[in-house]
């Protein structure tokens, strides 16, 4: 299994505040509090696709999530402490996932997993690491899985939950196009099933076919046909991004031009774009296809230079030395890493793991960051992110649609959000006061 380790030493850095982003710290010595943290340095461990077919867009996650604990640890850390993320290879396979997590968690003896990605591999292990009181943070994926405090009180998600998700896709679909025959295009599993049961509360009445298809499984042909059979002027998808090129394509060779709303799992259109490319061998060669296309919103993309937090992950990105380009991958990440930050601040500076399954039920909902909605976490709710906006696709960029909207699972209304964007602290790193 391929694996990264990162742990950059504020000799090295130059950094010599050993407060640094603090959060809190005072004149106690440092501990070895838990497993996972020495009296410098913090251990934490994740597990992303590097290689295989889901490597293109999410292998750029944790390089991200690198770029933003390198800038943290040169401006003096933790509570003093360095962060060195280790993440490993699991090619989007669940045994995979279960064989690098053991090794995390066993072998590297990490103090928290974050940042997991998928909903059938990081379900893979949620059990394991419940069982092992391992913090389960900010899984990568909207599935609600991640929100069970009684059965996994370790667990959290960090983006809106796909059924929120689909209720405020159903709503803006019922309220703009009233008479659209919709049809649902979805990944066969939680995903989509998620997505589609949001969407049906406001969109019963509306649906005239439903396609799924499984992952790996690249011929969408017979889906698409159905969906254009069913007189579908209007198709919903929730997919992933190579599902987002193999729909359009499939489209495109049957003469089918639906209007297109895709959830923002699968609607990035710079990745989509080079999908586009590859699948097509040249004859489709950007993401025009996507004109038009709406989609949901809730951080900052790298599409809008003039926001503060995406000025912010520039200059995190540059500093890093990394190759390549920001993206809005990376932007996810850099936005995964800050709320852990936060989370590693308020658990106070002698953690056990037990204080930063603590910090983020007690003092998460409060935390501000560049999310577009506040947070849901309290000890009942482990969900992520309450809210999101409905965007148009243009070029490599979009306009918003509607204000940001929130709302929770079941019936909970959906209302306009009433929080004012928070901006980014001038450091760049947060200072959140511990919960004890």
């Amino acid at each position: 299994m391929a694996a990264a380790t990162v742990a950059t030493t504020l000799a090295a850095c130059g950094g010599g505040d050993s407060g640094g982003g603090g959060g809190g710290g005072d004149s106690a010595e440092n501990e070895a509090s838990d497993i996972g943290i020495t009296e410098d340095s913090i251990k934490l461990g994740a597990h992303y696709p590097l290689t295989g077919v889901a490597a293109p867009g999410y292998s750029e996650i944790p390089t991200g999530v690198q770029a933003y604990f390198d800038f943290v640890n040169a401006n003096g850390g933790v509570n003093g402490r360095d962060i060195e993320f280790v993440y490993r290879d699991d090619a989007y396979n669940p045994t995979n996932t279960s064989q690098v997590v053991n090794q995390l968690v066993l072998e590297d003896e990490v103090f928290a997993i974050m940042s997991g990605l998928g909903t059938p591999t990081h379900n893979a292990v949620t059990d394991f690491l419940n069982s092992e009181g391992v913090p389960d943070l900010f899984v990568s994926s909207g599935s609600r899985l991640w929100d069970d405090p009684e059965e996994k009180p370790y667990t959290f998600g960090w983006q809106p939950d796909y059924e929120i998700e689909g209720k405020i896709i159903g709503q803006y679909v019922a309220e703009n196009f009233p008479d659209a025959k919709v049809g649902l295009f979805l990944q066969g599993d939680d995903f989509g099933e998620d997505g589609a049961a949001g969407a049906r509360q406001y969109l019963e009445d509306q649906i005239v076919a439903e396609e799924t298809y499984v992952p790996g499984n690249t011929d969408v042909r017979p889906q698409i046909s159905a969906l254009q059979a069913a007189g579908a002027d209007f198709v919903l998808g929730f997919n992933v991004p190579s599902y987002t090129a193999l729909s359009q394509l499939t489209a495109l060779q049957l003469g089918y031009a639906p209007q297109w709303f895709y959830s923002n799992v699968g609607s990035d259109p710079v990745l989509v774009g080079s999908l586009l490319a590859r699948f097509s061998e040249g004859a489709v060669s950007d993401a025009s296809l996507l004109d038009g296309v709406l989609t949901t919103e809730y951080i900052p993309g790298v599409d809008n230079p003039d926001n503060e937090w995406t000025q912010l992950w520039q200059r995190v990105w540059e500093e890093s030395g990394q190759e390549g380009e920001l993206t809005n991958y990376r932007a996810y990440g850099m936005s995964q890493a800050y709320t852990m930050v936060q989370a590693l601040q308020s658990a106070g500076q002698n953690p056990t793991r037990d204080d930063l399954v603590a910090a983020v039920e007690q003092a998460g909902s409060e935390w501000e960051g560049p999310g577009f909605s506040p947070f849901r976490y309290s000890e009942d709710v482990h969900a992520g992110y309450s809210g999101m906006l409905v965007s148009r696709l243009l070029g490599e960029g979009s306009e918003e649609l509607t204000p940001v909207l929130v709302t929770d699972n079941g019936d909970a209304e959906i209302t306009e959000a009433e929080n004012e964007p928070a901006s980014p602290p001038e450091s760049g790193i947060p200072d959140e006061e511990p919960i004890n």
